[in-house]
């Protein structure tokens, strides 16, 4: 087993590897997310079509330039998230065990789920401020715009007008969507997952980004998406939504067997005997 900071910097390294695969996924359905935002079905643009079209159109008009934009903030958003959740996982659930029983050696389904969704939610705040910048990058388009656009030059850019303007507060706005999120994944089975997940996801890209002139919260994203473009419009971009998610999930948990193997041999290396 290798230390939390050993667990963390394995975690992070496995989902960055998996993200330069799919983030050009995420780009599109960021945009199929946003595109026709508060407007009736008539009015709706249909610029991006589906996963497939989608990168071919961002391909063709903004270049590998376009479909990757992001990626900087997605890298460190991933470390955070799944540094946090697989290198916290283990201490908060050895803690708890402890806390409980007298042994942390015990297994007990209570405190796995409870371990996993607290280190699930550390991950999702500390790595907040990051997707925030992802999303508003992603969704930037000379070319084809959808939503509320942000010209930032890259992330440092978007961090500091962001924080210029509005603080520390605007730079989690969102946090409350990517936090419930977060709880679905834990005490859902997985085929639900896929379904909640995807409405969640609509409520997050337009939470993220947006200026806060749109939507007060969770529940008010939800209600004015609904009521204005109608229900199937919390499913924008599931399409694009499956073509990332089940290659990324797989990969990152390919990549963190072989990125945790090669931390416990660094840190045999470099740690006294007795410390992992």
């Amino acid at each position: 087993m290798s230390t939390t900071l050993g667990a963390f910097i394995a975690g992070g390294v496995a989902a960055c590897g998996a993200v330069t695969a799919t983030h050009p996924f995420e780009t599109v359905k960021i945009r199929m997310q946003l595109q026709g935002e508060l407007q009736g079905k008539s009015q709706q643009p249909k610029l991006y079509k589906g996963p497939i079209h989608g990168v071919t159109v961002i391909v063709r008009n903004e270049g590998l330039r376009g479909i990757y934009r992001g990626i900087g903030a997605a890298y460190i958003y991933q470390v955070l998230l799944n540094g946090c959740r697989l290198g916290f996982y283990e201490p908060l659930r050895a803690t708890a065990t402890k806390v409980v029983y007298g042994d942390s050696t015990v297994q007990s389904l209570g405190v796995n789920v409870f371990s996993g969704a607290s280190s699930g939610i550390l991950g999702a705040a500390a790595g907040s401020p990051f997707f925030l910048i992802k999303t508003r990058l992603q969704s930037f388009s000379p070319m084809r715009p959808v939503g509320t656009q942000h010209k930032y030059k890259n992330a440092l850019d978007g961090f500091r007008s962001i924080y210029g303007t509005e603080g520390l507060k605007g730079l989690y706005r969102g946090v409350g969507a990517a936090t419930v999120r977060t709880r679905l994944w834990q005490l859902r089975a997985a085929a639900d997952i896929l379904l909640r997940e995807a409405e969640v996801n609509t409520i997050m890209s337009r939470m993220y980004n947006q200026n806060g002139n749109l939507y007060k919260g969770v529940y008010d994203c939800l209600s004015k998406t609904v009521r204005t473009e109608g229900l199937l419009a919390i499913y924008k971009g599931y399409l694009p939504h499956l073509a990332r998610i089940l290659p990324h999930t797989i990969l990152t948990l390919s990549f963190a067997e072989q990125t945790n193997k090669w931390m416990m041999k660094l840190e045999k290396k470099i740690l006294p005997a007795g410390a992992i």
